[in-house]
């Protein structure tokens, strides 16, 4: 898989997972996950890809601090129903990384593991996205706001020649270049400018 070059500088997440070490799937339950595999989920690069991605991120330092973060240990709420809007993107990267699920995760081993019951939706959230440590009861409160990260303006009338199936080869590879360039100021350029994704440890 050939991906745009800034893919290798965003920093990986790290988890432990106790259930990987259990049955020998990662050595310490040590799993790292990199916006590569994010985007491996999705099939896409987006601006909701790399938000989700840098809001588990951030929220996860601001939960353990130096202390490696535990996949199966986080409930997640995300703000909407699933089915609407990109709601189900985000949820399906906090998943991933978390290991938090609905009723469809890994129903547990031996009583313990269980990853079911961990994942919300929530119409009416204030916020877009909750972590919560299930050990502690620590929550992080998270917002994104890519906004002020300008779109090129040939990217509109370029998605219009695609949509309408007039655009050529060079209109196509301008037009995934640019989109990526945006997604590039967001997760490397902009990552740590207080706009963009807006963390609070409320408990």
């Amino acid at each position: 898989m050939i991906t745009p070059s800034f893919f290798n500088d965003i920093t990986p997440i790290i988890m432990r997972d106790p259930l990987a070490q259990v049955l020998g799937a990662a050595e310490n339950g040590i799993i790292e996950y990199t916006y590569t595999d994010v985007v491996k989920l999705a099939g896409h690069a987006c601006p909701t890809v790399a938000g989700a991605y840098l809001m588990v991120e951030k929220g996860l330092n601001a939960l353990y601090g130096e202390e490696t973060p535990l996949r199966g240990g986080i409930k997640v709420f995300i703000k909407g129903k699933l089915g609407e809007g990109v709601v189900g993107v985000i949820s399906n990267v906090a998943s991933m990384i978390t290991g938090a699920t609905a009723i469809g995760g890994f129903h547990g081993l031996a009583g313990h593991f269980d990853r079911r019951d961990l994942l919300f939706f929530v119409p009416n959230m204030d916020v877009d996205l909750i972590l919560e440590r299930i050990d502690t009861g620590g929550r992080v409160e998270l917002s994104y706001d890519p906004s002020f990260v300008t779109t090129d303006e040939r990217m509109g009338e370029l998605l219009v020649r695609i949509a309408s199936g007039s655009a050529d080869v060079e209109d196509r590879e301008l037009f995934g270049s640019l989109w990526q360039d945006r997604v590039k100021r967001i997760l490397i350029d902009c990552k740590d400018d207080s706009r963009l994704v807006k963390c609070e440890v409320v408990q």
